[in-house]
Formats: C-alpha cells, structure tokens, sequence
C-alpha cells in the first residue's frame, strides 16, 4: 500500500527495486561473484511472519559401505545412507538515513530519491560484503578435530618468507581437496597481490575478438585457470607494518548460500516537520542468511540475531554432521568444501 510522503506518494515495494537498479560504484567483489547462491528454501524458512531466526535442513550424505560377494551364498547387508543436517542462523541488521530539508534548498535542488537510493545500495552492499569476510573468518577458526582438520588443510600460509607466486594457487588447492581441487573456480585477493602476479606476467587476460577482427584483451584475468578477481577490502595483518601479509580466498561456483529472507517492514520514511527546519527518514532493515557450505551455524546469539564478533568467533561454526555421537559420528568430508585461503607476504 503506497503512503503518503512529503506531498509524494512513496511505495516500499517499488523504492526497493529502484534501490537495486542503481550501479555499486564499490567493488566488493566477493558479494557480487559467482561463489554465492541462492537457497528458497531459506526464504520459506526463516519467512517473517515465523518470527524463527535459527533453523536446520537436511543435507543428503553419500551412500557408504563395501560390497559383498555376490555367490548365490552370502546374505547382502543393507545400510541407511547418512543424513547431515545444516543449521542457519538469520543476520539481521538495520539503519536509517536523514535527509534535512534546508539540504535540498542550499544545494539548488538536489534530487532526494537518487540520492538516497545510490547510498543505500552501496551501503547494504558493503554491509553483505563485511558479513561475508567475518563468516569466514569464523570458520576458518574453528576447533575440535575434525573442524581443525579443515582449517590446517584449506590454508596455504607462506606469509613468513614468500609472496605469491606462479605454483602458490595450484599447490593451495591440492592441500585442500586434492583430486577434487577442479571444485575452485575463483580467487579473490588484494589489489597488490595482484598487481604483484601482474609484474611477473603470471596473469592472463581474457580476450575477445571485435567486429572489425581486432583480438582486445579484457580487464578479466586468470590464473591456473580461475577467474582473478581484484578487491581491495580482502584482509590485510599489518601487525608487522614492514611486512603485511595478504589472505587471497579461492572459491567455487555456489560454495556459499547467501540468501535474504526478508523483514516485515523492509524500508519505510518517517517525517519530523519541526525538528531542523523539516528532516526525513529513510529507515532500511534487512535480515539474511550466509551459509558456507557444508558448515552449520552451532553458536548461541546473546540475542535474536548475531553480532560480526559472534559471527567471526570459532566457536560459532562447525562442519556438518549427522546428528550421532562417538562411533555413530560421521562429518562432511572437508575435502568436498570448495573453500580455501593463502596467505602471502
């Protein structure tokens, strides 16, 4: 139902999609790439009017076992393949945005709706990308030993005597899944570790051919055949300022559900006509869900949605399971996880 707005009609619902269409002059490169996914059934879980913030689906698991001797002779043993079951946890974060009046009388009109829209696009979208990092920083600090196993195989650090070179990214992804390191397909580093492979003629860029013949090279490069992407809000220890160490992450296609799962009242305006001569404000809310795969949410929020602190604690995460305790036990294989870390001088 559209409202009535300083003499303007304002629909939520069309101001949302506005807000979407406006271009992100930031990068944040690593909430825009292909590594996300979207999950429905998140959406249908954690729906608003549940009023949920923590919830678990299945996960199949891979059938298991040896065969027999098929002879006429011996019986045939039968098992009930795993389930693993994946536990999420909704984010939920919300600001507002104040406009004066007199704002708009000095500035010879700017446009408020444009404005606003550009900012708050920006805005949530450095939000989603600072959600992202401290999910994985969490994860890649967890304990126990199956969850350590993860995190000692997925990480290549050479921080203390090397910086990136041509074999760093090949041998980083066969530490963490061996045969299966075909699963990474992207990785997402820091503008000087680039810019350092650049110098070394490591980088190849894609290219494309015009209309009139001509072979361009495009600003997409690769390497060992993953798609380089550049951002320069990928983390950076300068703890040692003489020597900074970089963390450059690898990740496949879908390797994390990032879904939002929307809130009751998404953005909505307030008007004060007394306070400052006339102000309007813009309040947005957002709640989603960031979900590395094959890694539950296992922590316990102090409240209904999780800080960045809870979010980047170790103790927050663990590999997915099938519910069983000891012998009955069986983890996700970290190998299957397409997620990896270097870190580099």
């Amino acid at each position: 139902m559209p409202a009535l707005f300083d003499a303007k009609t304002f629909n939520p619902e069309v101001f949302g999609k506005y807000v979407e269409s406006i271009p992100n002059t930031n990068l944040n490169e690593l909430y825009k790439s292909r590594a996300l996914r979207r999950d429905g059934r998140l959406k249908r879980l954690f729906n608003p009017q549940t009023g949920s913030y923590m919830g678990t689906l299945p996960f199949f698991g891979r059938l298991s076992g040896a065969p027999v001797n098929y002879d006429g002779e011996t019986d045939i043993p039968a098992n009930t393949p795993d389930t693993f079951t994946q536990k999420f946890v909704v984010i939920g974060r919300a600001k507002g945005f104040l406009e004066k009046d007199f704002s708009e009388d000095i500035t010879g009109g700017v446009k408020f709706m444009d404005r606003v829209a550009l900012g708050v696009a920006e805005y949530w979208a450095e939000v989603y990308q600072a959600g992202l990092l401290s999910v994985l920083k969490g994860i890649f600090s967890m304990t126990g030993k199956e969850n350590e196993e993860f995190v000692t195989n997925h990480t290549l650090d050479i921080s203390e005597d090397s910086t990136f070179g041509a074999t760093t990214l090949n041998t980083a992804l066969q530490k963490a899944s061996g045969d299966r390191k075909s699963g990474f397909s992207i990785a997402i580093m820091h503008s000087k570790v680039a810019t350092d492979l650049e110098n070394l003629q490591l980088l190849e860029y894609l290219k494309y051919t015009d209309t009139n013949g001509v072979q361009r090279n495009l600003t997409l490069a690769t390497l060992n055949g993953r798609i380089v992407l550049v951002d320069d809000g990928m983390p950076v220890d300068v703890s040692a300022p003489e020597t900074p160490k970089y963390t450059t992450y690898v990740l496949g296609d879908g390797a994390i559900t990032f879904e939002d799962v929307g809130a009751k009242v998404p953005v909505e305006m307030a008007r004060d006509p007394a306070k400052n001569g006339g102000e309007t404000t813009l309040y947005t809310r957002r709640r989603y869900v960031i979900a590395p795969d094959g890694i539950s949410f296992v922590g316990t929020p102090a409240k209904k949605s999780p800080t960045d602190e809870e979010l980047e604690a170790g103790a927050s995460w663990s590999l997915i399971d099938n519910g069983q305790q000891e012998v009955q036990k069986a983890v996700y294989p970290h190998k299957l996880i397409p997620i990896a870390r270097i870190i580099t001088q």
